[in-house]
């Protein structure tokens, strides 16, 4: 009989209850528990197991190149940072709200490391989430020009529930960037979140984008429209503690 049912339950891809269900029946019986508690039970772990790989499938697809959590950012570093602000978006509900994070200090103050932790945790929360520096997105647009899937690539990174795009200003950026990255911005305007992080002030984005003011404003008009803009102010972390 048991063979029978794992059999069924293999049809119906309930492919964890397959492997689980003996060790449930022993607990039933142990505990003497009625046949619909031990099926609320079976069922119960068979739906966490599949959320639990779900989100280790998340956080692997998001590509964030170290876990990090908000936890183990030091807060007392920087000489001034909003602590409350940064700690309310763990919830994720500025992703529900379509909502824009711009992270903006000078390099070393922690702008990687909390837009990673916000990305980890996003995928904890279910989000759909992909972590990418800026000038690899560019890189990545550009390469889709080249094989004809650029459509297939935008819509790809439109698709996100947040995108996290770091490192913006770090490096120059070409006419055909500039135009790719507008058009990456432009598709989730009010449609997904964005987590930037960058060194340079909106008033410099001119020269981040190719000398372009035009194409900064309408990037920062779509960026700031729904958002939250953290300025972190401090040296670098990373200078001090060598």
């Amino acid at each position: 009989m048991i063979d029978d049912v794992k059999g069924q339950l293999k049809q119906v891809f309930l492919s964890h209850s397959v492997q689980t269900i003996d060790d449930h029946i022993k607990h039933a019986i142990k505990h003497e528990l009625s046949y619909d508690q031990f099926l609320k039970n079976m069922l119960d772990d068979e739906i966490s197991h599949r959320k639990t790989k779900r989100i280790e499938s998340k956080i692997k697809n998001a590509h964030i190149p170290v876990i990090k959590s908000i936890e183990h950012f030091d807060f007392s570093f920087p000489k001034k940072i909003p602590k409350q602000l940064i700690v309310s978006l763990i919830s994720g509900k500025f992703i529900s709200e379509k909502k824009n994070i711009i992270l903006l200090g000078s390099p070393g103050v922690g702008k990687t490391h909390l837009a990673s932790a916000l990305a980890y945790q996003a995928c904890l929360n279910d989000f759909n989430c992909r972590f990418i520096t800026a000038i690899n997105l560019i890189h990545e647009l550009n390469a889709s020009l080249c094989d004809n899937s650029f459509l297939k690539c935008l819509k790809r990174f439109s698709k996100y529930q947040l995108l996290v795009i770091d490192e913006l200003g770090y490096l120059p950026v070409d006419k055909q960037g500039c135009d790719l990255f507008f058009q990456v911005i432009s598709n989730r305007y009010e449609i997904g979140s964005v987590i930037i992080t960058t060194n340079r002030p909106f008033r410099e984005w001119g020269e981040i984008f190719n000398g372009d003011s035009t194409l900064a404003g309408a990037i920062i008009d779509r960026l700031i429209h729904h958002s939250e803009v953290i300025k972190i102010e401090g040296d670098s972390y990373r200078v001090n503690k060598n």
